[in-house]
C-alpha cells in the first residue's frame, strides 16, 4: 500500500486558507468545524451510531468489518465520486475526520486507488488541530498588544474597525452586533466554531507582525458566543482610544444597522414585505423587553414611539419618525449605562477623537 501524504503544519493551511474536506458524521461537523471545510461524511450519523454500538458490543476487528460492509457497492462508488468532484474543484485540498485516524486513512486510500489523486490528510485530525487553534488564543502566543476601541453606543466603532488593517472584528466573528438589538436573523456559530474562526484570525494577524491589535470594547460575551477567559483579560489590559460622535451622529449610524440594514435581513428570509416588517417589529419590541428591568416605565414610551415610527413607514413608506425611539433608547438607557461602567472601570484613555482622527491616531501607532 502506497504511503499517503500527512502534515501537521496548521499554520500554512490558516494562512492559505486551505478548502478542507470533513469526513466526520454530520452531528460532529454540526457542533464544530474549521473555516472553509465541507462536510463529507464517510459514515452518516446513522450508520456511525451502529458501528459504535458494534465497537463497544465486539470490538474493533468487528466494527471496522461491519464498516466495510456498510460503506460498499453504490454507497462507496457515490462517496468516493463526491470526495472526487470536490479535490477536483480545490486542488490543493486537503482531508480530516477526528483523530487523522481510520476514518480518514479509508478515504484517503479510496481516493487515491479510484483517481490516482494524493489528498494530504491532517496529522492528528480535528482534534489536533483544534489544539493548535485554541493554543494561539492564549496571550503568550501573541505579540502584538491591544488597543480598545471604545464609545457611546452608534458611534461608528464597528465601521471604523473595518478601515484599519491591524483590528480584529470580535462581533463579526461572533455574527451579532454586540447590543440589545445585536441579534441577526440567522443564528450564530456555536461556541467551537467562535473560538476556532477566532484563532484563525488572530493567527492571520500575528504573521502580519503588527504591533498592535485594535479591538472593540466588549463584555465577556457577544450575544451567545463567549470570548474565550485568558483573550478576554488580555482585552482588558490594553489602553482605550476613545470614538466621538455627536448624538445625530450616532442617531443615523443605528438607523443603517439596525433600521435599513435590519428589515432588509428579514425581507432575504420572509416572503412577504408585510410578513418581513412584522417579524422585524417583533424582533424590536423581543429585544426592548429583555432590558425592561434597567428602563422600568421607560419602556412603554420606547416601544410607543417605535409603534408609530412602524404604522408611519407602513403608510408612508418612509422611515424618518424611527429617529424618535432611537434618540430615547440612546439617551434613557445606553448612555447612561455607559456612563456608569465607564466610571467604574477606570481604564486608561489615551486618546479621544472623532472617527478621522482615531484612525490617524491609530495608523501612527503602528507605525
Amino acid at each position: 500500500m502506497k504511503k499517503l501524504s500527512v502534515t501537521n503544519d496548521f499554520e500554512s493551511i490558516v494562512l492559505n486558507d486551505t478548502k478542507l474536506l470533513d469526513v466526520r458524521a454530520p452531528i460532529e461537523f454540526e457542533k464544530g468545524a474549521m473555516i472553509n471545510s465541507v462536510n463529507m461524511p464517510i459514515l452518516n450519523n446513522e450508520e456511525r451510531h451502529i458501528i459504535g454500538i458494534c465497537y463497544k458490543e465486539k470490538g474493533n476487528e468487528e466494527a471496522t468489518k461491519l464498516g466495510y460492509e456498510i460503506v460498499s457497492g453504490k454507497v462507496k462508488e457515490s462517496r468516493v465520486k463526491a470526495w472526487a468532484d470536490f479535490i477536483n474543484e480545490n486542488q490543493n485540498s486537503m482531508i480530516y475526520c477526528f483523530r487523522g485516524g481510520s476514518r480518514s486513512t479509508i478515504a484517503q486510500q479510496w481516493i487515491y486507488e479510484e483517481t490516482g489523486k494524493d489528498i494530504v490528510k491532517l496529522d492528528g485530525g480535528y482534534k489536533a488541530f483544534r489544539n493548535y487553534l485554541i493554543n494561539s488564543l492564549d496571550p503568550q502566543n501573541i505579540k502584538s498588544k491591544p488597543l480598545i476601541l471604545s464609545g457611546y453606543t452608534g458611534s461608528g466603532k464597528t465601521i471604523l474597525l473595518h478601515k484599519i488593517n491591524n483590528s480584529v472584528d470580535l462581533e463579526g466573528l461572533a455574527h451579532h452586533r454586540g447590543s440589545t438589538f445585536g441579534h441577526h436573523i440567522t443564528p450564530q456559530p456555536t461556541q467551537i466554531n467562535f473560538e476556532n474562526n477566532l484563532a484563525y484570525r488572530l493567527i492571520k494577524h500575528e504573521n502580519n507582525d503588527y504591533k498592535y491589535m485594535v479591538l472593540e470594547d466588549e463584555g465577556k460575551n457577544i450575544g451567545k458566543s463567549f470570548i474565550p477567559k485568558a483573550f478576554f483579560e488580555y482585552m482588558q489590559s490594553g489602553d482605550v482610544i476613545f470614538l466621538d460622535a455627536s448624538l445625530n451622529e450616532r442617531i443615523e449610524n443605528i438607523l443603517e444597522e439596525y433600521v435599513i440594514n435590519g428589515q432588509e435581513e428579514h425581507r432575504e428570509v420572509f416572503k412577504s414585505e408585510e410578513l418581513a416588517l412584522e417579524a422585524w417589529l417583533n424582533d424590536m419590541i423581543s429585544s426592548m423587553e429583555r432590558v425592561k428591568g434597567k428602563l422600568g416605565d421607560r419602556i412603554h414610551t420606547i416601544v410607543k414611539e417605535l409603534k408609530l415610527s412602524y404604522n408611519e413607514q407602513l403608510t408612508t413608506n418612509k422611515i424618518d419618525k424611527h429617529r424618535n425611539w432611537i434618540e430615547l433608547f440612546l439617551t434613557q438607557y445606553y448612555d447612561p449605562m455607559y456612563k456608569h461602567s465607564l466610571l467604574k472601570s477606570n481604564r486608561n484613555i489615551i486618546f479621544k477623537g472623532n472617527r478621522n482622527e482615531v484612525k490617524e491616531y491609530i495608523e501612527k501607532m503602528e507605525r
